[in-house]
């Protein structure tokens, strides 16, 4: 699936926090001491992506990455997000995300986790 993101400088991208089953991913125009959106994975069931990236760019997850998901967790699931993102390489980072559903925040959020959500 394409992820639908509002509007806004979403270059920077870091892991905020994954504890095995939630993963929040933060991003803004440089999220060393604030963000201003997060994408929150529950219920993941794959992660495939580093823990710092830039310039993601969304896109449909191939057949080969469908199959590689569901043969490692049985089924197809309900969210599976695919991008490329320059993770400081000399190639892009391809990067995968399966997880039972997805949720999109905004708003202004310090490094600290305290928020000012729209």
């Amino acid at each position: 699936m394409l992820l639908p993101l509002p509007e806004g400088s979403w270059w920077d991208w870091t892991v905020l926090g994954y504890d095995g089953s939630r993963l929040t991913l933060a991003a803004g125009h440089d999220v060393t001491y604030h963000h201003g959106l997060e994408v929150v994975f529950t219920d993941t069931l794959y992660v495939r992506c580093p823990m710092d990236f830039a310039d993601p760019a969304f896109r449909e997850p191939t057949p080969e990455e469908r199959a590689e998901v569901t043969r490692l967790v049985g089924d197809e699931p309900p969210v599976l997000v695919a991008f490329e993102a320059d993770a400081g390489r000399t190639a892009p980072s391809s990067c995968l995300i399966a997880a039972e559903d997805w949720a999109v925040r905004q708003g202004r959020f310090s490094r600290r986790g305290s928020a000012d959500v729209r």
